[in-house]
């Protein structure tokens, strides 16, 4: 027997609510997590540790990005400071696959004068979640377990959940006058660095 048309109505309007729950759960998630990106893009959370890792951007027939130099000059003034006494510089090869981001910052660093014994490149990673796990090896078997991480201030809060999982204590150090300009790429930013991580804890 074919249910009434008064059935059918009300197994659609649950429906409908079911999917409006599930809908409103999902924006005040993306919302918490979009707040919390936003405040961990600001404090320089300056604690001894046993090595600054550095996030690779682009790099351009063996020379860092405008973007990725200024992390790169950043840790360079972290490791100045004594913060760290190693340097960590992450990324695979892009379209030139002579180089690699990790590779590239790592001659950069040493050309600034951080002897080579202070740096570690991790040049395999093709993405940010790939290099986490790979510097979380790398540190585990230098027996290191605090990091100090140096990104953009919007990608910083996704690094450090990234890290943590992988068992290693993060402390940020976003590099300086890395937000974007405009409001609504702010706003963008924030919402793809926000889909990458719920992504990511979906596993997907």
């Amino acid at each position: 027997m074919k249910p009434s048309a008064p059935a059918r109505r009300r197994s659609l309007h649950w429906a409908w609510q079911i999917l409006l729950v599930i809908a409103m759960v999902a924006v005040l998630f993306l919302f918490i997590i979009s707040f919390s990106i936003v405040h961990a893009a600001d404090p320089q959370q300056l604690q001894k540790s046993d090595a600054i890792v550095v996030f690779g951007a682009a790099e351009y027939s063996g020379k860092p990005s405008p973007v990725y130099r200024a992390r790169l000059d950043h840790a360079f003034d972290l490791f100045q400071q004594r913060f760290a006494p190693m340097v960590i510089t992450t990324g695979g090869a892009g379209l030139d696959p002579s180089y690699s981001e990790g590779g590239v910052g790592h001659d950069y660093l040493m050309r600034r004068g951080i002897p080579e014994a202070n740096l570690i490149a991790e040049t395999q990673g093709s993405d940010t979640a790939q290099s986490a796990q790979r510097v979380a090896v790398i540190l585990k078997r230098n027996g290191m377990h605090r990091c100090i991480a140096v990104s953009d201030a919007y990608h910083v809060f996704r690094i450090k959940k990234l890290l943590e999982h992988q068992g290693i204590d993060v402390y940020l150090a976003p590099r300086p006058d890395s937000r974007p300009h405009s409001h609504w790429q702010r706003v963008i930013a924030v919402l793809r660095e926000a889909t990458s991580y719920t992504a990511w804890r979906l596993g997907l």
